[in-house]
């Protein structure tokens, strides 16, 4: 039972079905009395009381007469929170001012915070006692590498403990992350099938899409269930030893999951955090062996060796400081890797690398038998130089096929990727030979088509750099889920015509596909 404010006026709830993504809303009449008796404006951070439970949420204004008197409206994430009824008794009041806001105001001025200061912030976060906005400037004033390696160790335990831990009872659990901006780059579920064929426990738990058109659990809940409990998760590891679940829904550092809502919001995936974030999870998850995939590439996250080399020695720093142990892998990130681009289109590459189709993007399965490679040499598995012949070994053969598909029937069972009903294709309108693709702007043309949102939007890439392409070949196809985000994506497509860059031999001058 939760005590009430006392002489607090009880309003009845009302369910108003408004989607605000986490962040708890509350609707009141601009003529409510509890406005006026308790001061409140729109914006203001309430504290909601039910019988059960409460929640500091916004406060929203409204005019109109979607609400009556005496009535409190919320939006989804805020009825669900509460596990409200219509009509149930409610009451508000002011909530306590959240001291670790005042770390957040040092952190903008450019002071060190210490591991409390980052415990109080991360701690307030994950019982909802920021707003959106507040979240907002913690990740402004820690982006653009303004935390040093101290502070990203701090900032990482305080993550790791404001939520769930698991042991496995195992002195080696082998785990992997790629840093991202590489369109298409979805080897984690190969390589998982592989690495548990061989024996290995792999838990994979991946978070959803921060800045691309799809993570790998927004690709993997194409194919089978993610959304997995903490027991569901040990269950299926404990039969298949691995999974390919979404982090977010085991509260492995829940605090990760609610981050990355606002920084995909802002498009700000910075490398302090970047490190905290995927670290947290490893930890968190139970890993002692982690591989980091870093693509470099001029249109890529990491664009320069030098800037390789730089979060490879941080990543190192906080991975020795917090024990576990991190091997790092350069990538060729000049280019998307595989066909699709986006949930579903990545999935389909997926499958059909893991069932050695003849049509499988040659790229995706040799980078991902590259890192499995690398992985069981690091685990002890096979001596050093003898992972690529094991591993190919096991995925030639359909064992690595095989154990995906155990895996999926052990998460609640395997379905097929869906398609997208609009399409539109990009011809070339010239000869030539491919001599770039950006990859930040071939991924904005697969999120305005929709992804990661919409499952089976994106596009595919029919071509690679150095490919010769002659008139009217086809040199991309953007998916999409309604008419509208194909437009968008077409119009964004056609405003920027040196997605892919395409050289013409006979004069050796540079030209670009319209």
């Amino acid at each position: 039972m939760i005590s009430t404010p006392e002489r607090a006026t009880t309003l009845q709830a009302r369910r108003l079905g408004i989607d605000t993504r986490q962040e708890p809303i509350i609707y009141l009449r601009a003529d409510s009395p509890v406005c006026r008796s308790e001061g409140f404006s729109a914006l203001s951070r309430v504290l909601v009381h039910t019988e059960h439970c409460k929640i500091i949420a916004t406060l929203n204004i409204i005019t109109g007469e979607m609400l009556r008197r005496g009535q409190i409206g919320f939006s989804e994430s805020a009825w669900l929170r509460l596990q409200l009824n219509n009509d149930d008794n409610v009451w508000l009041s002011h909530p306590k001012p959240v001291q670790s806001l005042s770390h957040v105001r040092a952190k903008v001025y450019g002071h060190t915070l210490n591991k409390q200061q980052f415990q109080e912030i991360i701690n307030d976060i994950v019982a909802g006692r920021y707003a959106d906005v507040h979240i907002a400037s913690f990740i402004t004033a820690c982006g653009d590498d303004k935390l040093s390696d101290t502070e990203i160790i701090a900032l990482t335990r305080a993550m790791i403990d404001s939520g769930s831990r698991i042991d496995w009872g195992q002195p080696m659990v082998i785990d992997k992350h790629c840093v991202g901006g590489l369109p298409g780059n979805r080897t984690t579920p190969i390589v998982v099938s592989i690495l548990a064929a061989s024996g290995l426990t792999m838990p994979k738990t991946s978070s959803r899409a921060i800045t691309s058109p799809a993570g790998t659990a927004d690709t993997m809940e194409t194919m089978t269930e993610v959304s997995l409990s903490l027991e569901q998760m040990k269950q299926v590891v404990k039969q298949e030893g691995a999974c390919l679940a979404w982090g977010g829904s085991v509260r492995l550092s829940p605090s990760d999951d609610i981050l990355i809502q606002v920084e995909r919001a802002l498009d700000i995936d910075s490398e302090g955090q970047l490190i905290a974030s995927v670290l947290s999870k490893k930890i968190a998850a139970g890993a002692t062996h982690v591989l980091i995939d870093i693509p470099v590439g001029p249109t890529a996250k990491v664009r320069t060796q030098q800037a390789a080399e730089k979060l490879t020695a941080s990543f190192m720093t906080v991975g020795e400081q917090l024990g576990i142990k991190i091997q790092i892998l350069y990538t060729d990130g000049t280019q998307p890797v595989g066909n699709g681009i986006g949930p579903a289109l990545e999935a389909k590459d997926v499958m059909a690398v893991l069932q050695n189709e003849p049509h499988a993007p040659q790229d995706l399965k040799q980078r991902a038998l590259t890192m499995a490679a690398t992985m069981l040499e690091m685990a002890g598995v096979v001596d050093a130089g003898c992972g690529l012949e094991k591993a190919t070994i096991v995925l030639e053969s359909g064992l690595a096929w095989k154990k995906f598909v155990a895996i999926c029937i052990a998460q609640g069972g395997m379905k097929q990727p869906g398609e997208a009903p609009y399409r539109f294709k990009l011809m070339a309108d010239k000869e030539g030979r491919v001599t770039q693709v950006d990859n930040r702007r071939l991924a904005q043309v697969a999120k305005l088509a929709g992804a990661p949102i919409d499952p089976t939007a994106g596009l595919v890439i029919h071509v690679k750099v150095g490919q010769q392409v002659q008139l009217h070949d086809p040199l991309l196809t953007i998916h999409a889920e309604s008419s509208g985000e194909l437009n968008y994506a077409v119009e964004y497509l056609e405003s920027h015509p040196d997605i892919i860059s395409l050289n013409t031999e006979e004069s050796g001058v540079e030209n670009h596909s319209d």
